[in-house]
């Protein structure tokens, strides 16, 4: 059963680390209510389909601010500023990061690291100061999308599995670093998701994964369990339990699993 803690003070400015992820957006219209919502994404001056959504769903303010989550000498910066600016932080949203081409990857190593930079590495910058940040104010709650496919890394996405299964094990090590400083962590494992991020792959003709989900189906299940407290939440709630058995499978097995 999945830890519960109690509701989280997450009075404050919502802040959407990839103001454009399909996801993210979700999550953020969900909870953007009399809110001061800041994304921060590439192309600051370019979220006006954004901004219109959130001001939709009743955000007091939306403002934006230049993210690349690449630049992570520039993640602080970008933290402080937005506390500067517009107050505390309420909840921190999580979403940037990108699939890649696992049969580049297999070959070209600075794909490969591209994947792992900005699926990883970046992530981390991010999430640091962000804890260290609401840490220091003992409240806030952080939104960190991990995925199944880092449960058990699969041989036919194995550079974005292995992205997932290191932030998966960071964002579960610093959720239990913050318990009781009343910073709440929630963990997000989708399945796959049939949205923008997928598209590509689904017009090569990769077939959806069995459990798939939408981005509002995920946003509707991260919300609720937001809302209740909890510290992770596979979406749909099903793949739990068939991923504790897949966990279990023989190795020649496993190997030959689609995506």
């Amino acid at each position: 059963m999945a830890q519960r803690r109690r509701r989280p003070d997450t009075d404050g400015v919502v802040l959407l680390f990839g103001g454009r992820s399909e996801i993210g957006l979700a999550v953020a219209t969900r909870i953007a209510a009399d809110a001061v919502v800041v994304l921060a994404a590439r192309r600051p001056d370019d979220l006006e389909t954004e901004t219109a959504a959130l001001l939709a769903a009743g955000a007091r303010e939306v403002h934006t601010v230049a993210f690349d989550a690449d630049d992570t000498a520039s993640h602080i910066g970008i933290i402080e500023s937005v506390i500067a600016r517009h107050g505390p932080i309420g909840v921190a949203i999580v979403a940037f990061g990108i699939l890649g081409d696992q049969a580049r990857a297999e070959t070209e190593v600075a794909h490969a690291l591209q994947i792992a930079h900005t699926d990883y590495l970046a992530q981390i910058s991010v999430l640091t100061p962000l804890a260290a940040t609401m840490r220091a104010r003992n409240a806030g709650a952080i939104i960190v999308f991990s995925s199944v496919a880092g449960v058990r890394v699969r041989r036919a996405n194995y550079v974005y599995g292995s992205t997932k299964a290191g932030l998966d094990g960071f964002a579960s090590g610093l959720s239990d670093a913050l318990h009781d400083t009343g910073v709440h962590l929630l963990l997000a494992r989708p399945g796959f998701v049939v949205g923008a991020m997928t598209k590509d792959l689904m017009a090569s003709g990769v077939e959806p994964a069995p459990m798939s989900s939408t981005p509002d189906q995920v946003a509707d299940a991260v919300v609720r369990a937001l809302r209740r407290g909890r510290a992770t939440v596979w979406i749909p709630w099903a793949i739990r339990p068939a991923f504790f058995v897949m966990k279990l499978l023989p190795q020649p097995i496993w190997r030959r699993m689609p995506r």
